[in-house]
């Protein structure tokens, strides 16, 4: 397994490496402090099976890096860790294609668990065609949530669990049902009868 890391800040990029040495102890973490450098690494480590992205980096601009990204690796979770607050950059990141943000404030518990999430869902992409009969318990309750309009705030509080848990149930939802907002996941859940009129 490849892991990428970029980030042009040595200290928070070891953290991470670090992070995930301990969480996938085989795994090969590959450390790049820009976007500039992936192709050149791609050639020697292979292709990325998940990569996390600083923001801010020397060679990119707002989302330009979530885009460049996503055109390489369509398929790679992609998960952007950075220092803005969520509330000013979350949206336009996952609009762009990330899988997940994660403020760096969140603490290397908090980061983790959201990582492993995402690395736990690498070995459902094949099951990516919707099949409405195989949603789990908590995929339909988050249905059930979007539906009445809750925040992620609101769904994690009244399932007690963490906010980046639950984007990291909403990513494979969406990714489960083929759909790409929670609108769009509204509407299937209709279209299909997941939900009662």
């Amino acid at each position: 397994m490849n892991v990428y890391v970029v980030d042009d800040h040595p200290l928070m990029r070891e953290a991470v490496v670090m992070l995930l040495r301990r969480m996938r102890p085989g795994a090969n973490v590959v450390e790049l402090d820009r976007i500039g450098g992936i192709e050149a690494a791609v050639k020697q480590h292979g292709a990325p099976d998940l990569i996390t992205l600083d923001l801010k980096l020397p060679d990119t601009t707002g989302t330009s890096g979530v885009h460049e990204l996503k055109k390489l690796f369509p398929e790679t979770p992609l998960a952007v860790l950075s220092a803005s607050p969520s509330s000013d950059a979350e949206e336009a990141c996952i609009e762009a294609g990330a899988d997940i943000y994660i403020e760096k404030s969140s603490g290397a518990q908090e980061i983790g668990n959201a990582l492993r999430a995402l690395l736990s869902a690498d070995g459902q992409f094949e099951e990516l065609a919707p099949t409405d009969n195989k949603l789990s318990k908590r995929q339909k309750q988050l249905i059930v949530m979007l539906d009445r309009g809750l925040s992620n705030r609101e769904i994690a509080d009244e399932l007690g669990i963490s906010e980046h848990t639950v984007k990291v149930h909403l990513w494979r939802l969406f990714r489960r049902l083929g759909v790409k907002s929670r609108t769009q996941t509204i509407h299937y859940a209709r279209t299909h009868g997941l939900l009662a009129s």
